[in-house]
């Protein structure tokens, strides 16, 4: 028995994972994974052979594709998730619990307020992971900010939780709003938007909307506080006694950010090269085309996450002089809590997975195709949509700007299409949960529990996304750029 219609499909997915996550208290990875097949075996064929000729493949293969066994279709999209985030977060994990175990946090932690002061503290977490965002994946960002916000954590009173929510904010905005980031960068290739003005307005619409966003953390963490919980890989004793050491038997500023900047230089320099080489590389001297091939091994997010864990090593080793015993503890508690979320991520991914082979998205924009709403808001509602839906940012802004390139075209456009882009950008903030990888990877590390996730996280997103629709609109009004 088969479902006809997608969004019957997406309501019986949000139910079982939604149910059996808070109604029958299911591990999340049981629950996403049960969801996941009982879409899967529920979708129709033809939906299928739709979804796989949408992406490019033949006739011949798409057929095959409708064909596939529901448990292949399931673990392709398992693994698919694993290789985007399976070595970060293995890495990060490992990146964290040194950092913390060595006093490298603790010593950050300290600089940090010396030039913020205590009060700032929440707005330079903010900031700072804005504009980490731009070259770094929102999944990176999260990963090397997180052992920062616990050892802050201890210094002001009540603020864990407005902590991640700054962290959260800051790296969701820059990640659909400016690039090189992904999204972004496909977006202004469809709707032939200047890169340049795109990080421009991207950046000038992001601090508008973290600056709510930031408001809107305020108001949440004194309405519910959450205290910083007890980990496997951050013991709050363990925390609370790097509180206490002196300054002077902690590593130094410059060796405690290595972890933390190896990586992120690394990636930016990577980045920076791609968008400036020629596609032709055979125009380049030898010695260029060896030194682009050298940024681009270095580059890659696994290997610089890879070197920089290399580097939280060492510094552990240093402090622990060399003894193996320590490191291998710490090592195996930091792997055992990233392979649970690497777990709760993958199954996450393979759900949003089967929810897009239902055609879901397609749907959307052929309902979306006549709506003769002003364009704006247009935009921002089907990006909207699309990330509820089925759980990605990317696809939202990829799915909403190949349905509005056409009209992004038309010279008789009020306004640049940049706003049409940044509207897009917004949309696809709306609505993280729990077929959101992303989602899991902010619950798993923080520790906030799901129901707190959806009480903060989705709202947040869904005040900074509203935000930036009204800055948008005002802008477009006011500075059509035409």
């Amino acid at each position: 028995m088969y479902v006809t219609d997608p969004f019957l499909l997406l309501f019986i997915g949000v139910v079982i994972v939604v149910g059996g996550i808070i109604g029958f208290k299911l591990h999340p990875f049981l629950a996403l994974l049960f969801a996941a097949f009982i879409v899967s075996m529920l979708t129709p064929p033809e939906f299928l052979q739709n979804y796989a000729l949408s992406k490019g493949m033949s006739a011949d293969a798409a057929l095959s594709f409708s064909k596939r066994n529901v448990g292949e279709r399931i673990a392709t999209e398992f693994g698919n998730t694993c290789v985007k985030i399976g070595i970060l977060i293995a890495m990060a994990a490992i990146i964290g619990k040194c950092l913390l175990e060595s006093g490298a946090a603790e010593r950050i932690i300290r600089s940090i307020l010396y030039l913020t002061g205590m009060d700032k503290a929440p707005v330079a977490f903010l900031v700072s992971s804005f504009f980490i965002g731009i070259p770094v994946f929102f999944d990176t960002v999260i990963f090397l900010m997180m052992p920062l916000v616990k050892s802050m954590a201890l210094r002001i009173k009540n603020s864990y939780l407005l902590l991640v929510m700054c962290v959260m904010a800051g790296a969701a905005m820059a990640n659909s709003l400016v690039p090189p980031a992904p999204g972004p960068l496909f977006l202004i290739g469809e709707m032939n938007i200047p890169i340049g003005l795109m990080m421009v307005a991207g950046t000038i619409v992001g601090l508008f909307t973290i600056t709510a966003g930031y408001f809107f953390a305020v108001w949440s963490n004194k309405r519910g506080p959450i205290e910083l919980r007890d980990s496997a890989d951050a013991k709050l004793e363990d925390i609370k006694a790097a509180a206490i050491i002196d300054t002077k038997h902690l590593p130094g500023l410059g060796i405690s950010l290595l972890p933390i900047l190896i990586p992120l230089v690394f990636i930016c320099i990577d980045t920076i090269v791609n968008a400036v080489k020629p596609d032709d590389l055979s125009t380049l001297s030898p010695m260029t085309q060896t030194l682009i091939s050298v940024v681009g091994f270095f580059g890659n997010k696994n290997t610089a996450l890879v070197i920089g864990g290399i580097a939280a090593l060492l510094i552990l080793a240093s402090r622990k002089k060399g003894s193996k015993e320590g490191i291998s503890s710490q090592i195996q508690a930091a792997l055992n809590s990233g392979g649970g979320i690497i777990l709760i991520t993958a199954a996450g991914g393979a759900f949003g997975g089967m929810l897009q082979q239902t055609g879901i998205s397609a749907q959307i924009g052929v309902m979306t195709s006549g709506y003769q709403m002003a364009l704006i808001p247009l935009a921002f509602m089907i990006a909207a949509i699309v990330r509820t839906a089925q759980g990605s940012a990317t696809v939202a802004l990829i799915t909403a700007s190949g349905i509005l390139s056409g009209m992004a075209m038309n010279p008789d456009l009020a306004f640049h299409p940049v706003y049409l882009g940044l509207a897009i950008g917004c949309g696809s903030k709306l609505v993280p949960w729990m077929n959101d990888s992303g989602f899991w990877i902010i619950c798993k590390l923080s520790n906030l529990t799901e129901k707190e996730a959806l009480k903060t996280i989705s709202p947040l997103l869904v005040v900074m996304g509203f935000t930036g629709l009204i800055i948008i609109m005002i802008g477009a009004k006011l500075f059509p750029l035409v």
